[in-house]
């Protein structure tokens, strides 16, 4: 009997054990996936400097070469340029981001809340010298030809062993016309009139345009503060002009640059959409990204006909693992504890 009850009760142990290892395995993980990557770039947008960053840890974990601002880099809304130089400091002064600074690259745009009015654009009395505190918050050179010149646009290129990446940074907020407010629904803006305004400006336009046609990169990545594709919501898009959509497509074909991707943040939800244009060879995918440090919780729906997968409405940044061998760029979305939330693999 004896000899009964002390089996018996090895058995009870070993099938503790194996209903713990059990559970163990199957609780879910933030492992950094380890890709076949050449080159990773982290991105990501609205971020209030004065909530705690959970994201910037995780961000860390996976040692991007480049950190991109996609906009709202901090929330100031303000012409007191002093108070905007303050709100950039308090962002300059989080520790994790310190060392995200003293380890990858760090490039970007803005977007409205840190130009400094609510879905602000052209008309923005103080763009000038937002756009200076900008450019000190970033770490431009007082010699940078952004110093002299108007809109934060940018470019800068990757030179790699095994290849390139180029980085294309645009300006939707200093050269915007006026948007088309929506009085017939519930909806904040509707589409202008096809060929009325203009989201980039005659300057910008001719500098992308080089920009482009002159790239001889793998990878052309294309940084948009505003989405670019998702155009049913009612609040701020390249939809709001649809023939400058249509400019940027045509633009992005005739110019024959590879592997065109376009980053984007705004909405306090991340989400991937894709089209196919007429004459490119795979399909244009808007990344977007938003938010660090606080999303659309309440998100229940909006229509985007270009959605693949689902809609995140929680904090989080984009990661980009670069393949030169495969022509791949492997997108994931990644939140709190760096947490795997969704994903997409494109190929060039």
């Amino acid at each position: 009997m004896n000899h009964f009850m002390r089996l018996l009760s090895v058995i009870i142990v070993l099938l503790f054990v194996g209903c713990k290892s059990s559970d163990i395995k199957t609780m879910p993980t933030a492992n950094v996936v380890t890709y076949n990557a050449d080159y990773t770039i982290a991105f990501g947008s609205c971020n209030k400097q004065n909530v705690t960053n959970l994201l910037w840890a995780p961000i860390l974990e996976h040692q991007p070469s480049v950190w991109i601002w996609g906009g709202d880099n901090v929330y100031s809304d303000t012409d007191n340029m002093v108070k905007l130089k303050a709100d950039y400091d308090k962002q300059l002064s989080d520790p994790n981001y310190q060392k995200l600074i003293a380890s990858a690259k760090i490039l970007g745009t803005w977007d409205d809340h840190d130009y400094g009015l609510s879905d602000g654009g052209e008309a923005f009395y103080k763009k000038k010298e937002s756009q200076e505190e900008f450019l000190d918050f970033m770490g431009v050179s007082k010699t940078d030809a952004r110093r002299n010149r108007e809109g934060v646009y940018d470019s800068e290129t990757i030179n790699l062993d095994k290849g390139s990446i180029k980085i294309i940074v645009l300006d939707t907020r200093y050269f915007r016309s006026e948007l088309t407010e929506d009085k017939a629904s519930e909806k904040r803006y509707k589409p202008n009139e096809y060929g009325k305004g203009t989201v980039l400006g005659t300057a910008q336009w001719k500098w992308l345009e080089d920009e482009l046609k002159t790239s001889d990169a793998d990878f052309n990545i294309i940084v948009s503060s505003i989405q670019l594709l998702s155009n049913e919501h009612g609040f701020e898009t390249w939809g709001n002009f649809p023939h400058e959509v249509a400019r940027l497509e045509s633009l992005i074909v005739d110019s024959k640059a590879k592997g065109v991707l376009i980053l984007s943040g705004d909405r306090h939800i991340s989400e991937f959409s894709s089209t196919d244009v007429e004459g490119l060879a795979y399909p244009l995918v808007d990344f977007t990204s938003s938010g660090l440090t606080h999303a659309y919780s309440k998100f229940s729906g909006e229509s985007n006909a270009y959605r693949i997968g689902s809609v995140i409405s929680e904090i989080s940044f984009g990661v980009l693992h670069f393949n030169f061998e495969t022509k791949e760029i492997e997108m994931e979305m990644r939140g709190e504890n760096n947490i795997k939330l969704n994903e997409l693999s494109q190929k060039y």
